[in-house]
Order: structure tokens, then C-alpha cells, then sequence
């Protein structure tokens, strides 16, 4: 069964007279949501998946699908698209729902010990339990504070690449000071089909929180006069024909420099919000859930968090982290749902029954 997506989803929520029954209601469709679906059928634990982008694959869809990955287990390289993509297709035989474009707005604990859950769009459930895997929450990219700049957004003021095409042969000014801003300075320099017209790096200090080797590769770059870097803050603009022609740059000497652009990309991060989440009465600190290391549990009994949403003491925000949690947490979950059942442990090497749920023969060993 392959997920159902988008226009099925819609059918099945208008066909259904009342809350949707289900075992579980995972909150976010990226890599590690997606995981959680995988780990969550090899128990027979049917899922929803309800997430506020209108697609799978979260962070690594919105905002680096065609950036490389190096540090997913027996993986040594593929694109945020590539992940996704997979992670879809080995989930496929769970027959999970999607629930695009809508953030959940109420949770409710109900007398029979289910969860009620409703989305921004009127769709409810009534869970055994929720995960919520959310990344860094309902994410919104931090904006550049310069009045009517925001008139060009999406047209030639950009946040975040989903398109590296639409910025080939183009001048580019990049503004920011961490990895993304480096790897996509240096991306649209190197000689290929996204290669830019010409690329400036634009910064407030001379000093990066990217990885070292892409500060050297950048400055070795405007050494050999491939780009530019300039220390300073956009602080106004220039437009021509109703276009975007060229920001004007107040450097630390004071002095304001117009610089030409055909298209302007800042990254200044994510500003996370948690949302809704943060009203659900569970255990918070600095904007993330707390839970446990055995289950991946929160404060409240049948609600896990897995993924960047989670913190515990040694947290590492690794992808491979949030799968490993998510393994532990389906676990954890069982016992809401299959109350009367002991749940064992089994490999999906040898077990038939893995086999069967997974629609696969099972081996023949010598």
C-alpha cells in the first residue's frame, strides 16, 4: 500500500463522519516523521501524519533538497530530495495517510485514555497516541528588517533554495554568516548548470559560524577573484522598473555602497516557534520537549517527541539520532496501543512475520 497523499486525503476526511480512529497521529512528515511510520508498521501500528508544509520531507525539502547529505548509515552521499524520496518509498507498504497544510491545533485527553486531536482545517482524530516529530517546530526563516523589501519576496528576494536553476547566469548577492549562506555562495561559483553570473557574500563581520573548510574555500575563491566578500549590513535598496536593481550596503567605516544584484538570498536561520505544542501542558525547555531515553516519552503518558523537537541530557541533532529514537519510541508506544500483547523484539532479516507486514518473501537459508 503506498501512502495515501494530498487529494485522497481530502476524500477520505470528507467521507468520514466523525473523528478519524486511529492508533497513532504523527505531528511532521519529515525524515525522522517518516522513519517513525517505518518503525510504527513493523509493530502494526497504523498512522496519520499531519503536517503544516504541503509535502513530505520537512527541513530537508524546504530548505536543502538538492544539497548533499554525507551521514546517513550505510548512505555515503544524497540530496535532501533523494532521503525523502526513499524514506517514502520503504514506507510504502504501511499505507499511511498524510494530512498536508494543516498544523494541529487542539489536543485532548480523553476519558478513555485516547488522545482528540484537531488540525487547523477541522480534521480530528482520536489517537491511542501522538509523536511528535516537528523538527524545529513551525518553522519560519528569520527576514531581512528592511521596509519594502519584502514587495520582492519570492521574485527576486529569496530565503530559502528550492530551485537552484532559477538563479544560474544571474548576479547574486548571499547574505548571511553560517553554513547555508557558505555552501550556496560557493555552490552557484562552481563551474555547472547552477553556475552564477557573479556572487557576492555579503556579512556583518568578518567571522563565521560555517564549517572551516567552506570559510577557506570562500576566501580562496575571492583571492582568486571567482567572488567577493563584503563586510556589512543591508540597510536599503534601489529598484527600477518595478525590479529589484541593487541594495545599498552601510559597512563598519560607515560608508554606504550601492551594489548591483540581480537577486538577492539571505539566510539568517530559522526562528523556531513551537506553536500550539507549546500549550499542550508538556515538559519544555528553550523551546523543546523534554523526554526520556528509554521510550522518547514527554510529561504527558502516550505523547512521544522524536527528532530536533526533543531534548534529553547528550541530545545531538543528527537525523541518525531522531531514527534512533524513533525506533525506541514505537516500542514504547505499544503498550497504548496493543494493552493485552507483548511485543518482541524481531529482525526483519529472519522474522516471517516482519516479512508478511512488509510484503516481502521470506528467504530461503541455506
Amino acid at each position: 500500500m503506498e501512502p495515501k497523499l494530498e487529494a485522497e486525503v481530502a476524500d477520505t476526511a470528507r467521507m468520514h463522519d466523525g473523528p478519524i480512529e486511529t492508533d497513532a497521529v504523527i505531528v511532521g512528515a519529515g525524515p525522522v516523521g517518516l522513519f517513525q511510520v517505518f518503525e510504527l508498521g513493523l509493530l502494526e501500528i497504523k498512522a496519520h501524519v499531519i503536517d503544516t508544509l504541503g509535502y513530505p520531507g520537512g527541513q530537508c525539502i524546504e530548505l536543502y533538497p538538492d544539497k548533499p547529505i554525507y551521514d546517513i548509515p550505510a548512505v555515503p552521499v544524497c540530496t535532501g530530495k533523494e532521503l525523502t524520496d526513499n524514506l517514502l518509498k520503504q514506507i510504502e507498504p504501511f499505507g499511511a495517510t498524510f494530512h498536508f497544510g494543516q498544523e494541529v491545533s487542539v489536543v485532548r485527553k480523553q476519558d478513555d485514555g485516547r488522545f482528540f486531536v484537531e488540525t487547523s482545517k477541522g480534521t480530528q482524530f482520536l489517537a491511542k497516541t501522538i509523536f511528535i516529530a516537528g523538527g524545529v517546530g513551525s518553522f519560519q526563516p528569520r527576514t531581512l528588517k528592511v521596509d519594502g523589501l519584502d514587495s520582492f519576496d519570492d521574485t527576486q528576494l529569496f530565503y530559502r533554495v528550492k530551485n537552484p536553476a532559477q538563479f544560474a547566469g544571474k548576479n547574486l548577492v548571499i547574505v548571511g554568516g553560517g553554513d547555508s549562506a557558505l555552501d550556496w555562495s560557493l555552490n552557484f561559483v562552481q563551474e555547472g548548470p547552477h553556475k552564477a553570473e557573479s556572487v557576492i557574500l555579503l556579512h556583518r563581520r568578518d567571522g563565521f559560524r560555517a564549517a572551516p573548510a567552506s570559510v577557506a574555500k570562500m576566501r580562496e575563491l575571492c583571492e582568486a577573484y571567482e567572488m567577493q566578500f563584503i563586510v556589512g549590513q543591508i540597510t536599503g535598496y534601489e529598484e527600477r522598473d518595478e525590479r529589484l536593481s541593487a541594495v545599498k550596503v552601510t559597512g563598519a567605516d560607515g560608508v554606504t555602497r550601492v551594489v548591483p544584484l540581480d537577486m538577492l538570498l539571505v539566510f539568517f536561520g530559522l526562528s523556531p516557534k513551537l506553536g500550539p505544542i507549546a500549550d499542550w501542558g508538556l515538559g519544555i525547555e528553550r523551546k523543546q520537549i523534554v523526554v526520556d531515553t528509554e521510550k522518547f516519552e514527554t510529561s504527558i503518558p502516550g505523547i512521544f517527541a522524536v527528532g530536533d523537537i526533543n531534548t534529553y541530557p547528550g541530545k545531538k541533532k543528527l537525523i541518525l539520532s531522531g531514527f534512533h529514537e524513533a525506533a525506541l519510541a514505537a516500542f514504547g508506544a505499544a503498550p497504548y496501543v496493543f494493552p493485552d500483547k507483548r511485543v518482541l523484539l524481531q529482525y526483519t532479516t529472519t522474522s516471517p512475520k516482519l516479512h508478511k507486514v512488509l510484503g516481502v518473501e521470506s528467504p530461503v537459508f541455506d
